[in-house]
């Protein structure tokens, strides 16, 4: 075997016995000679930097002095070394479950009250159409240009460089304060049970360290947990989806057919279009997290089968999971009940209407287990922060947009400075024992409140652009391994509905629900911690525009050859026509979503 092999660590042993050893002629040159290491010299050496791997080639999407080169930039996605270790089950968990968390569990609970079940309804409608839409753009070009680290690169590709640096720190950013607030939340979940028997940095310290391990287990570690997760939450809302109906018919220990009576009195809208408007943004953090499909795109074992089937299965989770189950809750709870107020945090299970229905029907042991599972969405998401903020982070640092350092990757495949810094600033989540954490917390959440809406507009107008280049550049939609679809409409929608997003949260958070009766510097703090996002991407934009003076893609010159998948797709097609004309009709029907 070579010793490149050896480097690379292959299935086959890295040793071959002396010829020398058993009288026979010399090795030859080049072949390993002597005895297998220990295991602990092999776990040492896992963490040494692989010579040979990076998150992209060198130059990908850097500069070279002050000159942006788009052709090293287009060549610094071609491939991804990163270990392909993620399997489709993986990838469908990751799907269908990977992003529910307190946004649906506790947040809809403020949404319920500020809006009414009407508009808590009607904005996760309409989101989750505009995530529908944006997550099928994202899987066509995934599956197309599989890119590891963060969506930047196709913003780079096909929209502008600079914009591309401004979502990659966008999208690091979120992450990275994602993690402290998450395991704060953790420690929050068990006061339920603890009431301060227990210091809450003892709690914050277990959590800590096993998030931090369960990464240290590279991508399969990562993929396993959110398997497991996803399960959990899954059925936890189909449970609760099947107790809401039999509830609202009278099915429950105190009886009484519910209906749609709290849609008559108090009523199924509140605080009018404003309070709608509120609730979009609460929809829109809860939905946070979707296109972690497509940033694990790379990192899967066979990503043309199964990113479709991933892709497609966010539809089953946007109508089930969040529409019917909000639309239940709209039913259960009315938007006046004084328990959705209650709650101490973001992650107080005494706030979640999920709960209250629960509770106002006379259910006792119920809250208990909800807290359980909120404690492991908290987790699954603290969890997801690092996967997603290390993948950013490395990719940054091999484009030329961040310090080179970050870039290092072990022989397991783990981009392990990266991973290390990201858990440092979990332990930030100490700081829950300080008397300044809310002000703390709030001004963190900040950083993060507008990324999604950032990032999934940008993956829409690049889906744009790459269709335009596509027609432009003479090849045909035939060509393409998997086609959104919604298709460049869906994305026009997607795109626009997220300005929309983005001009509703400027007018509720300079104007909020109830301003009047707030100060000046309270409206003033209110709008920045609502807006703070906006002006950081803008700083980020234009001092790289400035700096590097990065062109505007043009269609007719965007390269969309480097980087693409070596398949033969007319053939594969056919191959799957074929399979799908043997298949019996409720195949193609339930095929076509799954």
């Amino acid at each position: 075997m070579a010793a490149g092999d050896i480097e690379n660590g292959g299935a086959e042993k890295a040793y071959e016995t002396s010829s020398d050893a058993f009288g026979g002629s010399p090795p030859e040159y080049g072949v390993a000679t002597g005895v297998q290491s220990s295991m602990s010299r092999r776990f040492i050496d896992s963490f040494k930097r692989d010579p040979n791997q990076q998150v992209t080639p060198k130059g990908a999407v850097g500069s070279n002095g002050r000159v942006f080169d788009t052709a090293a930039a287009a060549a610094g996605t071609a491939n991804s070394p990163l270990q392909r270790h993620l399997k489709s089950r993986h990838l469908q968990m990751i799907a269908i479950g990977g992003s529910i968390g307190t946004g649906l569990f506790v947040g809809s609970g403020k949404a319920l009250n500020t809006g009414g079940p009407a508009s808590l309804f009607l904005s996760f409608i309409l989101i989750g159409m505009m995530l529908y839409c944006t997550v099928h753009a994202l899987g066509e070009m995934a599956v197309c240009f599989p890119v590891a680290g963060s969506f930047s690169a196709y913003s780079t590709r096909f929209l502008d460089p600079a914009w591309g640096f401004a979502m990659g720190w966008n999208y690091a950013l979120q992450w990275l304060v994602v993690l402290p607030l998450e395991i704060v939340a953790a420690t929050l979940t068990i006061e339920f049970w603890n009431h301060g028997k227990i210091n809450n940095d003892a709690w914050v310290a277990i959590f800590l360290l096993l998030i931090i391990a369960i990464n240290l287990f590279g991508v399969k570690g990562y993929g396993e947990a959110e398997f497991v997760f996803a399960i959990i939450k899954v059925t936890a809302i189909i449970g609760f989806i099947i107790l809401g109906i039999i509830l609202n018919c009278g099915g429950g220990p105190q009886g009484g057919y519910i209906g749609g009576k709290y849609w008559y009195h108090p009523g199924a809208f509140n605080n009018g279009f404003k309070g709608l408007c509120s609730v979009f943004v609460t929809a829109a953090f809860a939905f946070a997290g979707t296109e972690l499909v497509g940033l694990a795109a790379a990192e899967t074992a066979n990503p043309r089968k199964s990113l479709p089937t991933a892709v497609k299965q966010v539809f089953w989770r946007i109508t089930l999971f969040y529409i019917v189950s909000l639309l239940l809750v709209g039913l259960l709870v009315p938007y006046d009940d004084p328990h959705l107020l209650g709650g101490s945090s973001s992650a107080d299970a005494t706030a979640s209407p999920f709960v209250i229905a629960i509770e106002n029907a006379g259910i006792s042991v119920l809250p208990s287990i909800f807290n359980v599972v909120i404690m492991i969405a908290v987790l699954s998401v603290g969890n997801s922060s690092i996967y997603g903020s290390s993948r950013t982070l490395a990719a940054l640092a091999d484009q030329g947009q961040n310090f080179r350092i970050f870039g290092y990757i072990d022989r397991k495949g783990r981009p392990l400075v990266s991973i290390a810094f990201a858990s440092a600033l979990g332990f930030l989540a100490f700081l829950a024992g300080s008397s300044k954490q809310e002000q703390a917390f709030d001004w963190m959440l900040a950083l993060s409140g507008l990324s999604s809406i950032f990032t999934w507009g940008s993956i829409c107008l690049a889906h744009i652009r790459f269709r335009k280049a596509w027609r432009v550049q003479g090849y045909s939609l035939d060509e393409l391994a998997f086609r959104s679809q919604p298709g460049i409409w869906g994305s026009w929608y997607g795109f626009i509905f997220n300005c929309l997003v983005l001009i509703a949260q400027f007018w509720t958070g300079f104007a909020p629900v109830g301003y009047a009766a707030n100060t000046p510097s309270e409206n003033a703090e209110t709008f920045f911690q609502a807006y703070l996002a906006a002006p950081i991407v803008i700083a980020c934009y234009i001092g790289y525009k400035l700096w590097y003076r990065t062109p505007f893609m043009k269609v007719h010159n965007m390269d969309l050859q480097t980087g693409r998948r070596e398949l033969d797709v007319a053939e594969l097609i056919a191959e799957e026509k074929a399979e799908r004309a043997s298949w019996p009709r409720w195949k193609k029907v339930y095929k076509f979503f799954c």
